[in-house]
């Protein structure tokens, strides 16, 4: 007889990716307790089915499988109706990662998704989002152009070692949310860690590396012609988000830090002691993670899972109640398809 299919009826914990660019550090261990390899760590992938970069369910009667597997394996079951185009391709859509930049990344952007089509990069465009869980004082970020800088401009300012001028630069601190369009020009500061969210593709195009080597010695490619092309030049407004509250209630104040048409992002502050619940009734699953606090999530009928600092788990889109108890003051992120 064949094998009964497990239930999707628990939370599902994945084991870390962890990216070791020249870029990173080892906050991620002083911050979260994460062990941590000797040298520096500049990533790690939380819930990701990139190709040949997928996350490996950890624990429970799916331990060892790689989550686009379950995908092609559980189709909407899993991801939901929300995911159903993701499904029919057998793509896990969001990509869920921590960020430390002990030095600044390179000044980038992505292409959104006609773009990437049109040209067959093989991949979607990039929205992305940053929600800030660390900030040295006066860090900041690059997000957009400085006023005035259209294509012209930029390209001249490359040109005479000056693109530092043409950028704008925001100052951020924990708890600020950010989001990052496709075609927005882009770049994370020294000092900052912090969480990131996004469509599951790598399609960038640097246009700015501050000089240095990479670790062959040198120079990192640039990428200026294919970024001159998908910038937004039109695009302005504030980088920071405000935070939009969806609820509040005894103990808990749900707000919404992000969105675009690829995905939700909400915070959740709960008070010690405090309950909040929901149901996964098969429109989306959703990624959470306690990233202030100590918090459990206990799904019904199913015993409770403890969320490790800043470690994020996947829950299936028909796995149906559940409860996250905050065991003291806690501060949550819920991730989910819109």
């Amino acid at each position: 007889m064949p094998t009964a299919r497990p239930a999707l009826a628990a939370p599902l914990t994945f084991a870390p990716r962890l990216k070791h660019y020249l870029w990173g550090g080892r906050r991620l261990e002083g911050l979260f307790g994460r062990c941590l390899p000797g040298g520096v760590t500049a990533e790690s992938w939380e819930v990701s089915g990139y190709p040949g970069e997928p996350s490996v369910v950890e624990d429970g009667p799916l331990a060892g499988r790689e989550l686009p597997d379950l995908v092609a394996e559980y189709g909407i079951e899993l991801l939901g109706r929300r995911g159903s185009r993701a499904a029919e391709k057998r793509t896990f859509p969001l990509l869920v990662k921590l960020l430390d930049a002990s030095h600044a990344l390179s000044v980038q952007v992505h292409p959104d998704d006609g773009w990437a089509a049109a040209h067959r990069t093989g991949e979607p465009g990039k929205d992305e989002m940053w929600h800030i869980l660390h900030a040295d004082p006066g860090a900041g970020i690059i997000h957009g152009l400085a006023p005035g800088v259209d294509r012209a401009a930029l390209r001249r300012a490359v040109a005479e070692r000056r693109v530092q001028d043409a950028l704008n630069r925001v100052a951020v601190r924990p708890g600020d949310s950010v989001m990052v369009p496709a075609g927005t020009v882009h770049g994370i500061l020294s000092g900052v860690v912090l969480l990131e969210v996004q469509q599951a593709s790598d399609t960038t195009y640097r246009i700015h590396d501050w000089d240095r080597l990479g670790p062959d010695g040198r120079p990192r490619e640039l990428h200026l012609d294919r970024a001159l092309e998908v910038i937004d030049y039109g695009r302005r407004g504030a980088a920071l988000v405000e935070p939009r509250v969806v609820e509040a209630s005894a103990g808990v104040l749900r707000e919404v830090v992000a969105a675009c048409r690829h995905f939700v992002v909400e915070r959740i502050r709960a008070d010690a002691g405090a309950n909040f619940g929901a149901t996964l009734d098969g429109a989306s699953c959703e990624i959470w993670g306690a990233v202030a606090g100590t918090a459990s999530l206990r799904p019904s009928g199913a015993p409770a899972l403890d969320l490790a600092p800043a470690r994020f788990v996947l829950l299936p889109a028909t796995m149906g109640p559940f409860t996250l108890r905050a065991h003291t003051e806690t501060v949550a992120i819920r991730v989910f398809l819109p």
